[in-house]
């Protein structure tokens, strides 16, 4: 199925999405890399993780945060951007979706660990793809069993893979790094989205 624009109502703010709707009760929410850095809902990075879990029939809702695109507002420095989640969220629960997975990828896995360090956050799953440790503060104590996969390269310019070892012990989270890359994932889509196929299967057996 193919995405359709959807414009999301997050209080004064229209937030600009693309939703595939796969699967009637369960779906993921995908959030981009840096506003002020040239990140948007048409990133490589959260293409290929749309396109894995569309293949998985997953409902996917991929987002752009307040004041990229045609999504209003400006950027706030995580604040406002976590309100955008919370409203993409509650879009997807009003169509239907009842089990919601998170995907951020960089900035996205940083304003999302915001709200899943809070006892009431509403995903049954959560996925980062480079966090971006060296840039962000992340209070890994905060997420023990509540991080299920942390995919990252091994020469990431912002998440040092031995500091961001060292950070996740108590995490009980799988870590998967792939050789040869860096933050950007040139030409490693496909092994983002291989790695998320292989993921999304173990979870049905």
């Amino acid at each position: 199925m193919r995405e359709e624009q959807v414009y999301i109502k997050n209080n004064e703010l229209l937030i600009e999405g693309l939703l595939n709707k796969s699967s009637e009760d369960k779906g993921v929410v995908i959030c981009h890399p840096h506003s002020l850095m040239g990140g948007s809902m048409h990133n490589n990075v959260v293409q290929a993780i749309q396109e894995a879990f569309a293949a998985e029939k997953y409902s996917t809702l991929r987002f752009n945060f307040r004041g990229v695109g045609a999504s209003t507002g400006i950027y706030d420095e995580g604040r406002g951007e976590q309100e955008d989640i919370y409203a993409a969220c509650k879009y997807l629960q009003s169509i239907g979706i009842s089990k919601i997975t998170f995907a951020g990828y960089s900035f996205g896995s940083w304003v999302g660990s915001k709200i899943i360090e809070r006892a009431d956050h509403p995903f049954a799953a959560a996925i980062f793809i480079s966090p971006p440790i060296s840039y962000f503060d992340f209070d890994f104590t905060k997420l023990t069993n509540r991080i299920d996969l942390i995919i990252c390269g091994n020469n990431d310019q912002f998440c040092n893979i031995a500091v961001l070892k060292k950070q996740i012990e108590s995490l009980n989270s799988d870590l998967i790094i792939i050789p040869y890359t860096d933050h950007f994932y040139i030409e490693k889509e496909s092994e983002i989205i291989n790695i998320l196929h292989s993921s999304l299967n173990n979870e049905k057996n």
